[in-house]
């Protein structure tokens, strides 16, 4: 009898099945002995039944975890290696849905990373707080739990937002395993069934097996990654190192070349040729005053300036769309810019181009320093000390001619002393006169005969350099050469110059007292208060440029117009008591009124040039009952 027991277990029949033996044996009549045996019989058979199949779930769980550990020794893609371990929890504790979670640092709660079964889009994109719901519970205390029912367990926080993905998903019974590395919790490994069912100890050691693959996978994945960003930062490096070799071996060529230029005599010109044979392009050099040195590059906007300004901040080469821009400063002010348009990027060379630059400028700054210290002295000396003997050739050396007229210029201004004291070097040395700097002003000796035009443009000039109002006085000095020399002289009339600079000063303050900071003028263009400044006190000169016309239409026709204008304003300007005064009809004061208008111009009699005619209407007076 036991052999149909041992066919039903060959073909691995259902446990019903096993009940048929002892069925057929009652319905054939057998006596009570045989029914005890056969049920005996059944009970082992299906003793052993239970054992085949949990040998069988065995064999497959070790299978799984053998395949498992395959795909952890073959990891190419983490992805793969995670679903196919969630895949194979479901298969293994026969469930609805297997999925994953894994802690995020950054949000400190867990996200679904992989599902296997799921019809949700709301539970496939569920985050789960650290306590919440049965995942949080076992990513907080990392210790495995189940429930035969969820929304009947209270054991743990239901959250509205996960019961809601949870009861959409359909999920009932709930099994979570820790994935753990060490002492840490990185998430949880989870299978679900959409009807009430208990999860035996075997089901969850098992998912828990899977959940410590799962987190190996995971490491090595990461440790993987680390490995392969490590190795392409060092081939990046290398690649990076070996190109900054070059680069750097290219810059040092250049660099050498422009060197051997400088050593041969070349000048700026000689630097930038060799910048755009190495770069291509085209390349301008300016000077600290944005004007061009050499080269062309069309015309420049406010932005390359502020950019030349970014770049001597920072101490590197800045780029504006296609141009790359090199300043280089001393001490706060800009000393020169470069301005390359090339599409080679090698940015070394251009800066190093631009210390050039700034050297070969610098050098010549120094010369011409020294070489304005040389006719400063010779200014101050002959404004000081004009006895001294050598002045003539001292100033011959440096290409002054004494014995040509000249005027005296000095410049009162608020700016910078060296820029100030450098400019007037500068035009001294073009012009061929002499520049010294003092405390708030700088002092010229120009070649001309023209003070006040000499002054306006030297005022004009500076003041744009500066950036600030320059205030210039001018006096004419007459110099006497080396024929009209006394015995023992050396430059005659040098005194001159000191007069001539006191005059100037005078007329550079009287400009600022008068509110007309930034001009230039002589004492001839300050009319009446040229008489108080100069020292030549020309009051024929004076009594011509505002009465002249007057006077000559008086000595032509015979009139009386000088005296008119003298009663009228000796009456306070009313013509009737001119007419008075003069015993003359009122209309013919108006007549003679309107006649002195049309000839000394609109605006005669506006205070300030009232006061001019009236001060020259006396001197005019004086310089009458003076003459024999």
């Amino acid at each position: 009898m036991s052999t149909h027991f041992l066919e039903l277990l060959a073909r691995e029949a259902s446990a019903v099945e096993f009940e048929r033996p002892i069925i057929e044996a009652r319905a054939r009549g057998a006596d009570p002995a045989t029914i005890e045996e056969l049920e005996q019989a059944k009970v082992e058979a299906l003793k052993v039944r239970d054992l085949l199949k949990r040998r069988a779930r065995r064999e497959a769980e070790l299978s799984a975890l053998y395949d498992t550990a395959g795909d952890l020794a073959a990891l190419r893609d983490l992805d793969a290696v995670l679903e196919a371990i969630v895949h194979r929890a479901r298969q293994l504790l026969a469930t609805d849905v297997a999925y994953m979670t894994l802690h995020d640092p950054e949000q400190g709660d867990t996200y679904m990373r992989v599902t296997d079964g799921s019809i949700s889009a709301k539970f496939r994109a569920l985050r789960l707080a650290m306590g919440a719901g049965l995942g949080g519970l076992v990513a907080q205390t990392a210790t495995p739990y189940s429930t035969a029912d969820y929304f009947a367990d209270s054991r743990f926080r239901h959250k509205n937002h996960i019961d809601e993905a949870v009861k959409e998903e359909g999920l009932v019974a709930i099994l979570g395993v820790p994935l753990r590395l060490g002492q840490r919790v990185i998430g949880v490994l989870m299978a679900a069934n959409r009807s009430a069912r208990p999860f035996h100890q075997e089901e969850v050691s098992l998912l828990a097996s899977l959940a410590a693959h799962a987190a190996v996978a995971i490491d090595n994945a990461r440790l993987l990654q680390e490995t392969r960003n490590a190795l392409e930062e060092l081939s990046q490096a290398h690649r990076t190192a070996r190109a900054h070799g070059e680069a750097v071996e290219r810059a040092a060529l250049a660099h050498d070349r422009m060197t051997s230029l400088v050593l041969r005599g070349g000048g700026i010109e000689d630097v930038a040729a060799v910048v755009t044979d190495v770069l291509g392009g085209s390349l301008a050099v300016l000077d600290d005053l944005g004007r061009p040195l050499t080269g062309d590059v069309g015309e420049l906007d406010s932005g390359v300036f502020e950019s030349a300004q970014a770049s001597r901040a920072l101490g590197r080469t800045v780029r504006r769309g296609d141009l790359r821009i090199a300043s280089v400063d001393v001490g706060g002010e800009p000393l020169c810019t470069l301005i390359l348009r090339s599409d080679d990027a090698d940015e070394r060379i251009l800066e190093r181009a631009a210390l050039v630059c700034a050297l070969l400028l610098l050098f010549r700054r120094s010369v011409a320093e020294a070489e304005g210290r040389v006719r400063g002295e010779l200014l101050d000396d002959l404004i000081s000390r004009p006895g001294s003997p050598g002045l003539a050739d001292r100033a011959r050396r440096l290409g002054v001619d004494l014995s040509a007229p000249h005027v005296v210029v000095v410049v009162r201004h608020e700016g910078q002393r060296e820029r100030a004291a450098f400019w007037a070097s500068s035009q001294a040395t073009l012009r061929h006169g002499l520049a010294a700097g003092r405390a708030g002003e700088v002092v010229l000796l120009l070649p001309g005969h023209n003070a006040g035009g000499v002054a306006q443009r030297v005022a004009a000039e500076l003041s744009a350099s500066l950036h600030v109002p320059a205030t210039a006085g001018a006096s004419k000095v007459c110099l006497p050469g080396a024929a009209a020399r006394p015995p023992g002289g050396d430059v005659p009339g040098a005194g001159d110059v000191a007069a001539a600079y006191q005059e100037a000063r005078r007329c550079a303050e009287a400009l600022i007292a008068l509110g007309r900071a930034g001009d230039g003028a002589s004492a001839a263009e300050l009319g009446f208060v040229g008489l108080l400044v100069g020292d030549g006190r020309d009051v024929r000169g004076f009594v011509g440029r505002v009465l002249g016309a007057v006077i000559d239409y008086d000595a032509r026709r015979g009139t009386a117009l000088s005296d008119t204008m003298a009663a009228y304003f000796g009456s306070g300007g009313s013509p009737s008591r001119t007419a008075e005064v003069m015993h003359i009809h009122v209309n013919t004061v108006t007549q003679r009124l309107d006649r002195i208008g049309k000839l000394l111009g609109d605006g005669w009699l506006e205070p300030e040039r009232a006061l001019e005619i009236q001060l020259a209407l006396r001197l005019h007076r004086l310089g009458h009952t003076s003459t024999p």
